[in-house]
């Protein structure tokens, strides 16, 4: 699999912020739109690809820029203050290079990160509907000659209609579950766009059904072993889902800012506003200015403590990168849902909002949030902090 278009390459952590932010600019444009008639990404995405951004975790002994988790979360952070889906589709693409960089042969990591910098996307077949919990998996793979066959149905596949290779969590003839990183153009293998969620709405995360799908060997990487051992997988798979919420935030803060400043009293000439003296309004805005910066600061102190779990991969390093990052999504849970329900009460049930697609912060904050209980990160936090109990080794956390 090789790219067709040329991609960039960056080097650097100060280029990939610079490139995220020009980036950022060109999506938001057309962000209300997409969202409000369901226009997947497909042209944005393919300039997202080239930009270089989605190789910037790929270490620099692989020929990536290596950038620190503190950047990885800040460029998230950015796509998805443009366009919230747009900011969550590469969440797993850099969620299995991470189980690559822990579990992955010399052999692997130097085929599969020059796919990566050479301009493809990593999608996701993780979750499955109807098991017992939400952490069990029935998609089966059984040997077949010198490779696999996968057997199974997948949902919530962020990204997968978007990208040439799906990593696919899977269950050995051992019970041991490991991660195949399947090609998009597999025979058997269906992508179906039901994704129906009333946000996030251009993400993808429809269903993958896996029908006798042949993998090869070296395509198969260990999965459950990056949980049986401290490894900053989880703690990265969670900052990932932090700055998303962040981005989100800051678009509903920064919209709601335009919208009081101007759409609420277009008789009112904008070069000669008066300043807004209404001591609720000021209230509401101090409220949310103050949480939105506390959650950009938790995020980057979480970026701090997951680049020392990489460095020095141990239960406390791991523990303590875990914590910092589900404070950062606790609070980045509460300020996106806040903000974007500040625009509808600031804004009352004027029709402005729907017609310039002002409620798609709310929504969006709303349904992404639901992607693990925030109410157990309250839990692990405190009891490491009362107990000095360490967070459990997981995907969640």
């Amino acid at each position: 699999m090789t790219s067709s278009h040329h991609v960039a390459v960056l080097t650097s952590d100060e280029q990939a912020l610079i490139v995220a932010s020009d980036l950022a600019e060109d999506f938001k444009r057309d962000s209300a739109l997409r969202d409000r008639e369901r226009r997947l990404p497909h042209p944005e995405l393919e300039v997202f690809s080239r930009s270089g951004l989605w190789g910037i975790s790929v270490p620099k002994e692989y020929g990536g820029a290596g950038v620190s988790n503190v950047t990885l979360a800040k460029v998230i952070a950015l796509i998805a203050q443009a366009d919230g889906s747009l900011g969550q589709i590469p969440q797993n693409h850099f969620y299995a290079l991470e189980v690559l960089r822990v579990n992955g042969s010399p052999e692997q990591k130097k085929r599969l990160y020059a796919e990566v910098l050479d301009g493809q996307r990593f999608g996701n077949a993780l979750a499955e509907l109807g098991t017992k919990t939400a952490h069990d998996r029935v998609t089966r793979l059984t040997r077949d000659g010198s490779g696999y066959r996968i057997n199974g149905r997948k949902f919530y596949a962020t990204g997968a209609i978007y990208a040439q290779r799906i990593p696919t969590s899977v269950i050995d003839e051992n019970g041991v579950q490991q991660l195949a990183f399947v090609p998009r153009t597999s025979k058997g293998l269906t992508v179906i766009d039901d994704w129906s969620g009333f946000g996030q709405r251009t993400t993808g995360s429809g269903s993958v059904v896996f029908e006798d799908v042949f993998v090869a060997a070296e395509d198969v990487i260990p999965f459950q072993s990056a949980f049986e051992r401290p490894t900053p997988v989880g703690p990265l798979a969670q900052i990932l889902h932090a700055a998303i919420d962040t981005g989100i935030a800051r678009a509903a803060y920064e919209d709601a800012l335009h919208f009081v400043r101007t759409k609420t009293r277009p008789w009112i000439d904008a070069t000669h506003e008066k300043a807004i003296d209404d001591p609720l309004t000021l209230k509401s805005f101090g409220h949310l200015s103050i949480r939105l910066h506390a959650a950009e600061a938790l995020l980057e102190r979480a970026g701090e403590f997951l680049d020392k779990a990489q460095a020095d991969t141990n239960a406390e390093t791991v523990a303590a990168a875990s914590i910092a990052i589900a404070e950062a999504r606790a609070i980045s849970t509460e300020i996106s849902l806040a903000a974007g329900s500040t625009l509808f009460e600031l804004a009352g049930s004027q029709a402005t909002l729907i017609e310039h697609g002002l409620d798609r912060h709310w929504r969006n904050a709303r349904v992404h949030t639901l992607h693990d209980p925030v109410r157990w990160k309250y839990h692990a936090v405190g009891n490491y902090y009362l107990n000095d109990e360490n967070p459990p080794l997981r995907g969640t956390i």
